[in-house]
């Protein structure tokens, strides 16, 4: 978290950083999308290749803006300081800001201090703003609630993975979607499998013709495995690849679908794995 003493200036008015994220095809906030053109598309920004960073902050008078910059190292080095516990002084140069766009597409938890409460900012008198960008609601169940949801998993993997016994699997005998068998819980109803074997075939779809970029990610988990996550039209996949997969559908509002190892799942997740962006 960066200290609230910090400022840039984005329109002439300083901005207290809160905090920042990163959008780039590797890594961006999942709420603006299944992908990271999706995601650029949202903030109405150009999917370069090199990505943004995402400064969080609030002008003197309390407003809420996101600020982007294309100076994607320092943004990096700033979070991955702020994750140490370190101090950080986020301050981009004021050529590397591309846009500054009113609210926060995230919620954040804190605020700075000495200038008024959070809020969007006012439109100025006959100008034609974008509206205010907001985080999702928590109350509703849909595509950004969805990705969320896998986002939570991917970063609690053990607590969720504990809650799954290997002895609840059992193979169902009706084909997936192309043809192969997959391993559900024995007790999963009709609907939610169908969801789990469409999620499967279009996630195979994938291996052979690219989906669009960040569709599929790769990043790290312990020993030589890997923690996938791919996401489609709505669904989202959450996997080790040493380990089982977890699936969400946007039809299923908040359940959290186990999809065991069975003799498909790891050359699947293997395959993925090879497709999928990685941080650099």
């Amino acid at each position: 978290m960066a200290g609230t003493d910090d400022a840039v200036a984005a329109d002439d008015d300083a901005l207290y950083v809160l905090t920042a994220v990163l959008l780039t095809p590797a890594k961006f906030p999942s709420v603006l999308g299944d992908d990271y053109p999706e995601a650029c598309a949202a903030l109405d920004l150009a999917p370069l290749a090199a990505g943004y960073g995402l400064v969080l902050g609030q002008d003197g008078a309390g407003a809420r803006w996101t600020v982007v910059v294309d100076d994607v190292s320092l943004v990096a080095v700033a979070i991955a300081s702020w994750d140490c516990g370190m101090e950080y002084d986020l301050s981009p140069d004021e050529r590397t800001v591309v846009a500054a766009l009113p609210g926060w597409p995230l919620a954040v938890a804190v605020a700075a201090p000495g200038v008024p409460a959070p809020h969007d900012p006012e439109p100025e008198p006959g100008s034609e703003d974008r509206a205010s960008l907001r985080p999702p609601e928590s109350d509703t169940w849909g595509p950004a609630q969805r990705r969320l949801g896998a986002d939570e998993i991917a970063l609690q993997w053990a607590a969720w993975r504990t809650q799954i016994d290997d002895g609840d699997f059992a193979t169902d005998a009706a084909d997936a979607a192309d043809g192969t068998a997959e391993e559900a819980p024995a007790d999963a109803a009709e609907t939610p499998l169908t969801g789990v074997r469409r999620v499967l075939a279009e996630a195979r779809a994938y291996v052979d013709t690219p989906p669009p970029l960040g569709r599929v990610r790769s990043s790290f988990a312990s020993g030589d495995a890997r923690t996938l996550r791919a996401d489609g039209p709505g669904w989202s996949l959450v996997a080790r690849t040493d380990d089982i997969a977890f699936v969400l559908l946007d039809e299923e509002p908040g359940e959290v679908l186990p999809v065991g190892r069975g003799p498909e799942l790891p050359a699947l997740l293997e395959a993925l794995d090879q497709i999928a962006v990685r941080p650099a």
